[in-house]
């Protein structure tokens, strides 16, 4: 079994983000995944979660977790996005739940929120009104098409956004060749780049907040998000005038770069400039190559891509992809294997950064993890606690923030409000 990191018990260096309280009224991926990382941070996050249900990831297995005592817990997918957090049930859409939690707003520096459009205004809970109970708070809204705009009304999820942001009409093989079709990437991106652009925009907006006083409402949607990474497809269009178009593995703008069969597999080769270029044909014993007018610069390679690629092909099937490895990286040549996701938690380097992090929660269930992949000098991520189990945390978080006693706590449990 590869090394994993163990959550530390004493922390020996401080937290960028001590002292900073988020609420965390976000479901699934992209906002659970922002307040997840500014937790691994430092931050306190308090995720409020539907009683007796929670977050909807908690049943989206298999595979599911095994407690302690043998039995079923919560999906895997559930522990992607949820460390260092506490989780408090509650229901808001009761009069006496929403007042809870406005009363909990101004205990918190942020709230983090991914529900429809206006979604939560019937229940005091918009920008405008918690606004009014704690003026320094970044309010910070998730949704598919932003808060503006003729989409603003529409449910987005990841899925939709990659087809509709252009993602999935530059990926996957060529037309005219076999399996060809749009595709959409293998996890949710579109989730994830939001989840990420939204951290920086609260670190930002936390930081004004803390100059001046003033929070700020934050918009972030995952089309905005998506059209903004695709980067040099985007640029390509919009210099050239004409949409790129799905290439399977090669790049639109680089050549050879891409994945070639092997004697024994495939293997990936990333040729990124001139200099490389020479490096691999004279590894590969191929003067003719390096020679030929069509080849020999990058732009004349990707003009001529059927040609190189046809030329390329017989050459890369007469080694395996671990001799291709240990000739080219001795040329340095980039390449590499095509890890399935077991051999990326065995490879050597993710080993040794520490990638895997096991976890424990309170009651002995092992949750383990993928480990933030930040790596600072003095202010360095840390899991401090593992998901945690459903409304884990209520009890204690209405007594410490809002002074409920144990009686008035079980009467709101009776109630079903928690």
């Amino acid at each position: 079994m590869p090394k994993t990191q163990q959550a530390p018990t004493s922390p020996a260096l401080p937290s960028a983000l001590a002292g900073v309280r988020v609420l965390d009224l976000s479901r699934v991926l992209a906002g659970p995944w922002a307040t997840q990382t500014l937790g691994d941070l430092g931050a306190e996050i308090l995720k409020i979660e539907k009683p007796g249900v929670g977050d909807d990831t908690r049943s989206w297995g298999p595979p599911f977790l095994t407690d302690a005592q043998g039995g079923q817990s919560d999906a895997a997918y559930y522990t992607c996005a949820n460390r260092n957090k506490a989780s408090l049930t509650l229901d808001f859409t009761t009069p006496e739940g929403s007042e809870i939690l406005r009363a909990l707003i101004p205990h918190h520096d942020v709230l983090v929120e991914n529900f429809k459009t206006g979604g939560l205004a019937k229940y005091g809970l918009d920008y405008d009104s918690v606004a009014k109970l704690n003026p320094k708070l970044v309010y910070c809204s998730i949704t598919g098409f932003g808060q503006t705009g003729p989409y603003a009304p529409r449910a987005g999820y990841d899925y939709l956004v990659q087809a509709a942001g252009g993602l999935m009409s530059v990926t996957g093989q060529a037309d005219g060749t076999p399996g060809a079709e749009p595709l959409k990437v293998g996890v949710a991106v579109a989730d994830l780049f939001t989840g990420l652009y939204a951290t920086i925009a609260i670190l930002a907006a936390l930081r004004h907040a803390q100059a001046t006083g003033q929070g700020q409402h934050i918009d972030m949607a995952l089309l905005d998000c998506q059209t903004a990474v695709l980067a040099n497809q985007a640029a390509n269009y919009l210099v050239s005038g004409h949409a790129p178009k799905r290439l399977g593995n090669a790049h639109p703008n680089i050549a050879p770069y891409q994945v070639f069969p092997s004697a024994d597999g495939h293997i990936v080769l990333a040729v990124g400039n001139d200099g490389q270029w020479q490096q691999f044909c004279a590894a590969a014993g191929q003067p003719d190559l390096a020679r030929d007018p069509r080849f020999q610069t990058n732009a004349k390679r990707v003009a001529n891509r059927d040609n190189l690629i046809a030329s390329l092909l017989p050459i890369m099937a007469g080694r395996t992809t671990a001799g291709w490895i240990d000739l080219l990286e001795q040329a340095g040549v980039p390449c590499g294997p095509i890890n399935t996701i077991d051999q990326v938690f065995q490879d050597p380097q993710v080993v040794a950064r520490q990638m895997q992090q096991d976890l424990t929660r309170p009651d002995g269930t092992p949750i383990p993890t993928v480990a933030n992949p930040i790596k600072m000098s003095v202010t360095p991520p840390r899991a401090r606690r593992a998901p945690p189990a459903l409304g884990a945390d209520t009890q204690a978080e209405l007594k410490s923030l809002l002074g409920l006693s144990d009686a008035q706590i079980e009467g709101l449990r009776a109630k079903g409000i928690i």
